[in-house]
Order: C-alpha cells, then sequence, then structure tokens
C-alpha cells in the first residue's frame, strides 16, 4: 500500500493578520508552539497587552494606531507585510534592520521610504522607537543567521514580535522568549489553512503515536530560488509523522531550488516561480505494497 499526500500551498503569502476584513494578528505570547494558536488568529476583535497598556483593535475600522516595524522590508514577505498592513491601516515606520552592508541605504516599498540600520545601531534604534511608540510590534522575515540575534534583542528591549523567519536555533528562541516574558508569535508558515493542516498532523500525532511504524518517508519541497533554508513548514510536518513512528532524518529533505527542475519536475507554472511553495510527503508500507 501507497499513500501519497500532496500539498500545494498558495502561490501568493496568505499573511494571517490581513485580510479583507482588515483581521490583525493578536500579538499574544502563546506557549509558542505555534500550531497551538492556529486559529485563534481571526476574529472580530482582538486586544493586545503590554506592560500595563491594552489597545483594543477594532476590525470594523481600517485606522488602527498600530505601529510596525518590519525587519528584512527588501525581501518577498517583508514587501508582502507592508502591503498588507498598510492595506489594514497599520503604521509603518520608515525604519528597518538589515546587514552592515546594508546599513544608511534607504529603500522604497509600497511608496514609502524606509531607512536601513545595520547591526551596530540596532539596539539604541529599537530602544528609541520603543520609547516613542509604546504600542509597537515588530514583524521579522530577515535570514537564517540572524533569527537568535534578532529575538535576543527584542527580547532584551521588550519589544513584543512576530518571527516568520524560519531556520536559526529554534529551541534556543523558544527559550529566549520564555525567560523573557515578552509577547510573540511564532511560526513557520503564517498562511491560514496551512496552519491548520499542521494543526491537524499534530492532533493525529498525539491521539496516534507510533500509527505509521515500519513505513519510509520521500519529501519533497521546492521554493523560490531565493529561500536559502529548507522548508520549516516541512520540518514541522515531518516532525509530526517522526511522532507517528516514521523513521526520517531531515537531511534527507529533497529541496528543489532550480527553475527549470521547479517547471519540469514539480510542475510550477513559470509566473509563479518567484514565489511558491510546494511539497510532497509520500508515505509507504515496511512490505512496499
Amino acid at each position: 500500500m501507497s499513500l501519497q499526500l500532496q500539498n500545494l500551498l498558495h502561490y501568493h503569502p496568505d499573511l494571517s493578520f490581513s485580510n479583507n476584513n482588515h483581521q490583525i494578528m493578536q500579538a499574544s505570547r502563546v506557549s509558542i508552539k505555534p500550531l497551538n494558536f492556529a486559529l485563534s488568529l481571526y476574529g472580530t476583535q482582538r486586544t493586545i497587552r503590554r506592560r500595563s497598556l491594552t489597545t483594543v483593535v477594532s476590525m470594523s475600522t481600517k485606522s488602527v494606531d498600530i505601529p510596525i516595524m518590519v525587519n528584512g522590508c527588501g525581501g518577498k514577505m517583508g514587501k508582502a507585510v507592508i502591503k498588507a498592513a498598510d492595506t489594514a491601516g497599520l503604521q509603518i515606520l520608515s525604519v528597518s534592520f538589515g546587514s552592515a552592508e546594508e546599513s544608511g541605504q534607504t529603500v522604497q516599498v509600497c511608496g514609502k521610504d524606509i531607512k536601513i540600520h545595520g547591526p551596530s545601531e540596532r539596539e539604541d534604534v529599537l530602544a528609541s522607537l520603543y520609547d516613542e511608540y509604546p504600542n509597537l510590534i515588530v514583524v521579522d522575515y530577515t535570514v537564517p543567521s540572524a533569527v537568535n540575534d534578532n529575538a535576543n534583542l527584542y527580547c532584551k528591549v521588550g519589544v513584543p514580535f512576530v518571527m516568520g523567519t524560519t531556520g536559526g536555533d529554534r529551541d534556543l528562541l523558544y527559550k529566549t522568549v520564555e525567560d523573557s516574558k515578552v509577547y510573540a508569535v511564532i511560526s513557520p508558515q503564517m498562511g491560514k489553512q496551512v496552519v491548520a493542516f499542521l494543526a491537524a498532523m499534530e492532533i493525529m500525532a498525539e491521539q496516534f503515536p507510533g500509527a505509521f511504524s515500519g513505513y519510509s518517508l520521500q519529501v519533497l519541497e521546492s521554493h523560490q530560488a531565493g529561500k536559502l533554508d529548507t522548508s520549516g513548514t516541512a520540518k514541522a510536518v515531518i516532525s509530526c509523522f517522526q511522532k507517528l513512528g516514521v523513521s526520517f532524518d531531515m537531511n534527507q529533505i529533497q529541496m528543489i531550488r532550480d527553475p527549470k527542475l521547479q517547471i519540469e519536475m514539480v510542475g510550477v507554472p513559470e509566473d509563479h516561480l518567484s514565489g511558491h511553495a510546494f511539497h510532497m510527503y509520500h508515505l509507504t508500507s515496511p512490505d512496499q505494497t
């Protein structure tokens, strides 16, 4: 028996904090298990708490006084976040963090000029912004190598943040946030349908541990060439299969970043080569039948 699961994800980001009703992600400190808040990101009203301040955000109005700082604003997801947040009526700050090489540059995203600050300036800049904007929320879509340093900084200053960047030392990341008591949402995936799928996988893994013992697994994931690391969503799905009894090494994931192979082998439409996600999980029974 062979069971094949194909999960064709969105070609375009479906950002959880913004949709046609201008819903906004709740910046609540979940227990850092992203699947546990899978469907709590949606509703008619959200309350955001930090320190002694409480801001109630009405979803019926386009004008909401929440300042957003997007780090990694020049990347595909950073730009998508800014566009969605702007549509939702949030306040986009004209400041972002980048590499030392980018420091001092000004980039234009959605008609907004945003100045890039390098590593040496980050703490002073963030602390100053937080004093000026006490309701500040940072959204991070940077690079895997910056995940832990950025999280350390956000927690040190005390700024609530959304971490959509994959990679880094995830266990250390979770511990850093838990120890700091800073409000944060951390997830490798922000599309509500995919988060729901991951939640279902985790529920199955918890209720039926070992159900696929002895099965072998093949995993293929295809993303745009600019994605440097292995898909965090794939790792989350595989961890569920491991709890279900499947033996699989993360190094066995087949990553496809070659546009030619993505067209010929995966079937990605050419128009979406610059931004897509395709995952295939193939389970085979122990007797190979």
